[in-house]
């Protein structure tokens, strides 16, 4: 295929042996910087650190949570005792979201974020991003990843970038139509508030002209439905654009313009595995499901030893893709973190999420799990945001219906209310799709 759908042609085409040579090359590199400039390693290896693991004896080594990251930094403020470079090399901090707990501080020296920004770049093309586009970004630029990271991303591909940010609706939509806007960055319920305001004013959503929309932040686009609509209404391609994890690297994965499963772009800075729930690792076949752990193989500030992500993934190819890559596919099914137990069923928000979707008409795609006290429970209770044009007569036999949406997916009893259109918080960051109340 040509190359000039692809920004690295000369590493996204690589066979899986020639990759891991490489991979195995630069964790030679990285375990010697790790030993030697990483405190907190030093002290969790312990005798460990005298070993020389090849990458398939990584796994012998322990692996590291968030919650040991948060405990590393209370004791040495604001970076860390995981902090591997001289302060003076960081150029840039970041904050995680804090969605799951207390925000991570995240430090960056000017070569993470340039491969950083590569990588995601890498991604961005592969979803069909160019640089003769001009593209608004409309994440919101304050110490989350998302604003500034995501930016740098969209510039390393070439393209003319929009710092646009959140808010003022109305300026937004003309700058689009002033300016030849060819794509939009946002989160994926962000379109339904553009497109309330266009039709508020007579407009039609394709009337700007948007041939791509680049989407990351929440959940919702492996949902058929959820995307079918939103290319119905907007006329442009629906891409899932950067998944990622702030502490890891801000886009691991994107979907490419052949399918709607996620490649894996990052296998030239970390090394991915997949573990079953009692920390085996699996293979990297079609069809493997287990949680990602990473390991940064290339990284100066805060590299990571086997990070549990907490999201669990179904491998869902390998080999060539249609599009003439070769890294292996996946897609995002659960995290280990948000799953709760309903009469004996484990239970993951994405699952709810699907039914939630599944009927546009029906409901807007927001929605809230209600955990009420410890568990384990006997049904799901879920508060749904209508959809837009639903009638306020027909949100009972809605409700039902979406109900019965996610029995059939989970297999066990849901109890539906809906609540009106744009009454539930949107975020700039990952939606945090669980609410728990104590009894």
């Amino acid at each position: 295929m040509p190359h000039d759908r692809m920004l690295h042609p000369e590493f996204e085409t690589l066979l899986d042996r020639a990759v891991r040579d490489q991979q195995e090359q630069a964790w030679r590199r990285q375990w010697d910087y790790v030993r030697e400039a990483s405190a907190f390693y030093a002290h969790k290896l312990g005798r460990l650190r005298d070993a020389s693991p090849s990458l398939d004896r990584l796994q012998d080594l322990p692996l590291t949570d968030k919650e040991e990251l948060r405990a590393s930094q209370e004791q040495s403020y604001p970076f860390g005792t995981y902090g591997a470079c001289p302060e003076e090399m960081i150029v840039r901090l970041h904050r995680t979201s804090g969605t799951t707990g207390r925000a991570l501080n995240l430090a960056n020296s000017k070569r993470d974020a340039d491969r950083i920004a590569a990588i995601g770049a890498r991604a961005m093309v592969a979803c069909g991003l160019r640089p003769s586009d001009r593209v608004v970004h409309c994440l919101n630029y304050c110490m989350w990843t998302g604003g500034v990271t995501d930016h740098m991303t969209l510039e390393a591909v070439g393209a003319t970038v929009v710092p646009y940010g959140v808010g003022n609706t109305a300026q937004l939509l003309e700058t689009i139509a002033e300016l030849g806007i060819t794509a939009i960055s946002c989160t994926p319920s962000y379109p339904a508030l553009l497109e309330r305001s266009l039709r508020g004013h007579g407009r039609h959503p394709r009337e700007l002209g948007l041939r791509l929309g680049l989407f990351g932040g929440e959940a919702g686009l492996d949902t058929p439905a959820f995307r079918e609509t939103m290319e119905a209404a907007w006329g442009f391609g629906v891409r899932n654009a950067n998944y990622g994890l702030s502490e890891v690297l801000s886009t691991i994965g994107s979907q490419c313009e052949r399918t709607t499963d996620l490649h894996f772009h990052g296998g030239d800075y970390l090394f991915a595995e997949v573990l079953d729930p009692s920390g085996q690792r699996l293979p990297i076949y079609e069809g493997t499901v287990g949680e990602l752990v990473c390991t940064h193989i290339d990284k100066e500030c805060q590299p990571l030893l086997r990070y549990r992500t907490r999201d669990v993934v179904t491998v869902t190819g390998t080999g060539p893709c249609a599009c003439g890559r070769t890294a292996w596919r996946f897609r995002v099914t659960g995290r280990t973190d948000d799953m709760f137990n309903v009469r004996g069923i484990n239970i993951f928000p994405s699952a709810i999420r699907e039914g939630v979707e599944a009927h546009p008409g029906f409901c807007s795609g927001q929605f809230r799990i209600v955990l009420r006290g410890p568990g384990p429970y006997d049904r799901v209770e879920v508060r749904a945001e209508a959809a837009e044009t639903l009638a306020p007569d027909r949100w009972s036999e809605a409700a039902d219906a979406v109900a019965e949406l996610i029995r059939k997916r989970i297999g066990a009893t849901a109890v539906v209310s809906l609540v009106p259109f744009d009454s539930l918080p949107r975020t700039a960051g990952k939606t945090a799709w669980i609410e728990r109340v104590a009894q």
